[in-house]
């Protein structure tokens, strides 16, 4: 009875129920984690990452590709299981949006709210969706921030270790968590928090953050900085295409939902220029310098989307401050606003939730909506009929080429279909050999010898007029004629021989980032 009794008193408390909404979120979202397929970026992820383990890759940091190996050796190919982590890293998001508020003096409705508003932001279920670095960065950032706070309540510099472990393994997820942690220093310059600088436990816990970073950054040497050449490219990539122009309006249209939205800029107030807040100044300046670089650095909006659960915890409690301030004078007009903050958010929740979460049928009126908002759904559908095709094509060659055959792939869904699914359709695992220029696809090499017989997926001409001959075998076959990257761009599957220069020089010049 007292163990009962134990459990009731947790769920009963603060702690408990943020838990349980933790919880709550996370059981919502994995039943529909299934409903499509694998992103590409996930397929690409395993296949070039996860079944090789390293301290670094031309894309990722180490973390992401590790967790994609526990997974795979936990639940195989489960998509459920796979993107489990995801959505346990939103859940513990939620968890620590909610811990922060009440660290900063918030009483439970305060907690609820924040959590609340956090597990329904789109980016949240869309992270949630999806196992990729981003969703884990955004987790990192958001730890972080919880870090600080605490330094900042308990006033015990101990905490520095933390915050220092924190970063460091940000570095080893996704490089942005250093425009953060700039915000951090520029924080404590500004600030009295200056005073820690004669704390040697901020020293040890930088230097921390340096050691738990160093196996990637000797990579990265070793390696040549190729991270560096591949940020500059996709960086110069979307500022072409133009995502980077969308900066401020991807703020309130992905990173934010209504009620969030109030609560971040309620939150950066306080924070920046609210009287009681003198200690909290940092946290604003943790969310101003990467705002202001990623501006100025013309990066994609969602980046700064991890600083938003740190500026709605402050946010829920300026809210619970005003609405305790006015019940003193109006208290009809306090329940109005509490009412009218409840019902916004229960309206707005449900549209978000609408809107973002996969569930809608292929092919449906639904489905053309919520992909239209959400494009990273189309890039979960026909990666299973793009490793079949090119299973075809392989078992048509005359057995004496087989032997020495490669599958040469363009992008990350044509590597990560054909490697992932191959062996379903009866491609043996690792022959024939499948190779690509594609970012650190191209650091494995083409093999040896050398492939004679190459069959070539989803190249355009300029690279198939490098053999002295290519015949054309398949276009791409999707499902509803949904119009996936392979089927937009309207290359097929070629059957190529003979290699116009030799093979060093010719890999010496085929690394491409995408």
């Amino acid at each position: 009875m007292k163990k009962n009794s134990s459990i009731y008193a947790f769920l009963a408390s603060d702690l408990g129920i943020l838990v349980l909404i933790a919880l709550v979120r996370v059981a919502l979202q994995i039943p529909t984690n299934g409903q499509y397929g694998f992103h590409q970026d996930e397929l690409v992820t395993l296949e070039a990452a996860a079944h090789h383990l390293a301290w670094g890759y031309v894309a990722w940091p180490p973390v992401t590709p590790f967790l994609g190996r526990i997974s795979l050796a936990l639940y195989g190919h489960s998509l459920i299981g796979l993107r489990s982590f995801a959505v346990l890293a939103e859940g513990l998001v939620v968890l620590l949006t909610g811990l922060m508020v009440r660290e900063l003096g918030g009483r439970r409705p305060a907690q609820i709210l924040a959590a609340l508003a956090v597990a329904t932001s789109p980016i949240s279920i869309i992270q949630g969706g999806l196992f990729q670095y981003e969703t884990f960065d955004y987790l990192i950032w958001v730890l972080l921030a919880y870090m600080v706070v605490r330094l900042l309540t308990t006033e015990d510099p101990r905490w520095w270790l933390g915050i220092g472990a924190t970063i460091g393994l940000g570095m080893m997820t996704k490089y942005t968590i250093a425009f953060f942690a700039a915000g951090l220093i520029v924080g404590v310059l500004a600030t009295p928090n200056r005073r820690y600088l004669k704390s040697r436990w901020l020293w040890i816990g930088a230097l921390l953050a340096v050691l738990i970073w160093l196996p990637n950054l000797i990579w990265e040497f070793q390696n040549h900085w190729i991270t560096l050449d591949f940020l500059g490219s996709i960086h110069a990539r979307d500022v072409q295409s133009g995502e980077a122009s969308t900066f401020l309006l991807d703020q309130i249209l992905f990173n934010l939902n209504l009620v969030m939205l109030t609560l971040v800029i309620a939150g950066l107030y306080a924070f920046l220029f609210g009287k009681d807040w003198q200690r909290e100044r940092v946290l604003g300046w943790m969310f101003v310098v990467p705002f202001v670089l990623l501006l100025a650095l013309q990066g994609n909006g969602y980046y700064v989307a991890s600083a938003y659960p740190m500026l709605a915890s402050g946010g829920a409690v300026w809210w619970q401050q005003r609405l305790e301030r006015l019940a003193q004078d109006h208290p009809r007009a306090a329940r109005a606003w509490r009412t009218a903050t409840w019902s916004v958010f229960g309206v707005f929740a449900a549209f978000v939730i609408a809107l973002t979460l996969p569930v809608a049928p292929l092919g449906s009126p639904w489905w053309d909506v919520i992909s239209h908002a959400n494009t990273n759904l189309i890039a979960e559908v026909g990666w299973p009929q793009v490793a079949q095709q090119v299973a075809e094509v392989y078992h048509a060659l005359p057995a004496s080429e087989k032997a020495n055959a490669a599958i040469l792939a363009s992008s990350s869904g044509e590597i990560g279909a054909v490697g992932f699914y191959g062996p379903d359709y009866g491609l043996p695992y690792n022959h024939p050999r499948l190779i690509s220029g594609f970012d650190t696809f191209w650091l494995y090499g083409y093999g040896s010898p050398p492939p004679q017989t190459v069959v070539v997926v989803g190249f355009g001409d300029e690279l198939r007029a490098e053999f002295q001959s290519c015949t054309f075998q398949s276009e791409f076959r999707i499902p509803l004629n949904i119009q996936t990257e392979v089927a937009a761009s309207h290359d097929g599957i070629y059957v190529c021989h003979n290699l116009r220069v030799p093979w060093p020089e010719f890999w010496a010049h085929f690394l491409w980032f995408g």
